[in-house]
């Protein structure tokens, strides 16, 4: 693989919400690298369940509007490639900038089923709305050097009737289109960050395959690639699992793991000419650590609103405790036992916290939101300032959006909830700079 001259390298920020990954990318304009190694030359950012784009007016509140667009990604491909001028509105057609070095995004695990193999006209034809598809619309439209994904880890094992084969379909097409891929499943609390995330993320590179071997992967996903010095690992991924895949999506789609009891994909691994290892790794890590008390407001500073009143506590313990109780299956009748593990409560602040959800904001009581002793000996919900400190986003960072209107406390935990650690994005993106920088000419 050639080296990568440019720098900054132009980014293209895909399903971008409140900007988590520009943030871990550039910094913030104050801090003194702001821009030297990456800068987002184009955005886009849109909510289809909603008519409110409260994410994307926050996002632009901070950013400014240069070069971002709030359309539906599918619509704007429609007219940016195939000339359709009625897909989107006037002021949603920018032009994505000629040469794009990294494509970032994080997007739903959704079902990947290819419907429609490369022979027909159409080419490939994935479910409709699925946005992994729109993903490799754009690989196809701009060929990007780089490309840094985040998902959930159930990707993974998905589909429950073919165990892994939605991540085989995705990698199949990085190799299709000429990438090699470098997977890691992360759990943020590992690298001292105050949060019990886990995601996986994957960085592939547009260039010559790299003959793998299994020795050739084991240093690649342990030792010298990109993923492996961003968050380093402990010991070799053995025994590694070896897989070749079709560059023909829909074969992958109609085969692949068809029988498997589980997925064979590990929590690593690299694939490069259609040759894929994985295995298991452990995280290295003996830094500095937060935990969820580091990040807490004091109470007095709490507005009324987040405490829990002393009528409703028993509520609340009730939905965080273990259960196992009868019920009665209403269409059918059927009798069954309903059961299901306890939850803390409250949360334990000496150590980091449980992954926070879309579902945080509100009064209302709740299984999955946090619920915390404050410094006052009162119970009560995390605010939004808290759960931002817990994504890596800066004080405040989404109080105001659009015209500097406030946002709801509900958004906010919403915005939280959809965003990703902003800290392990920032380290990622500097390990992959320096590759760029220092002209070692590949990721593997």
């Amino acid at each position: 693989m050639n080296a990568h001259t440019s720098s900054p390298g132009s980014v293209v920020e895909l399903f971008a919400g409140v900007g988590g990954f520009r943030l871990g990318l550039e910094g913030l304009p104050s801090d003194p690298a702001h821009r030297e190694r990456w800068e987002v030359c184009w955005s886009n950012q849109w909510e289809p369940s909603t008519k409110s784009q409260a994410a994307s007016d926050c996002y632009v509140h901070r950013f400014g509007d240069d070069g971002h667009v709030c359309e539906d990604v599918a619509a704007y491909l429609d007219w940016a490639i195939d000339g359709d001028e009625v897909a989107v509105s006037d002021e949603s057609k920018v032009p994505v900038p000629e040469q794009v070095d990294l494509l970032v995004g994080g997007f739903p695990c959704q079902d990947y089923s290819v419907a429609k193999p490369l022979s027909q006209a159409t080419g490939i034809a994935g479910k409709k709305g699925v946005l992994w598809w729109e993903i490799n619309r754009f690989l196809e439209w701009k060929l990007p050097r780089y490309v840094l994904l985040e998902n959930v880890d159930r990707l993974l094992k998905s589909p429950s009737t073919q165990r892994g084969r939605d991540f085989a379909v995705m990698l199949s097409c990085f190799y299709r289109l000429g990438y090699s891929v470098q997977w890691r499943v992360v759990n943020a609390a590992d690298y001292g960050f105050p949060q019990r995330r886990r995601r996986v993320f994957l960085l592939a590179e547009r260039g010559d395959p790299v003959d793998l071997d299994e020795a050739t992967a084991d240093r690649i996903i342990a030792q010298r690639g990109t993923l492996a010095r961003a968050l380093p690992v402990t010991g070799a991924p053995s025994p590694l699992v070896r897989r070749e895949l079709s560059s023909e999506p829909f074969d992958v789609s109609e085969t692949f793991g068809l029988g498997d009891p589980r997925s064979v994909w590990e929590n690593a691994g690299v694939m490069s000419g259609g040759v894929v290892f994985t295995g298991a790794v452990e995280a290295d890590y003996d830094g500095p650590r937060q935990n969820l008390g580091d990040v807490l407001e004091p109470d007095e500073r709490i507005p009324e609103q987040f405490f829990i009143p002393e009528a409703r506590v028993d509520e609340w313990r009730y939905l965080k405790g273990a259960k196992r109780e009868p019920r009665v299956d209403r269409r059918t009748g059927h009798k069954y036992f309903y059961s299901e593990g306890g939850l803390a409560f409250p949360e334990p602040l000496d150590r980091p916290s449980r992954t926070i959800l879309t579902g945080e904001g509100g009064t209302s009581p709740s299984r999955f939101k946090h619920v915390i002793e404050g410094d006052s000996g009162r119970l009560r919900r995390l605010v939004p300032v808290e759960l931002e400190r817990l994504q890596g986003f800066p004080d405040d960072w989404t109080e105001k959006c659009g015209d500097d209107r406030p946002t709801g406390d509900g958004r906010r935990a919403f915005f939280m909830g959809n965003a990703l650690v902003v800290g392990l994005v920032k380290l990622m993106g500097d390990e992959l700079a320096s590759d760029v920088e220092q002209r070692r000419g590949t990721l593997l």
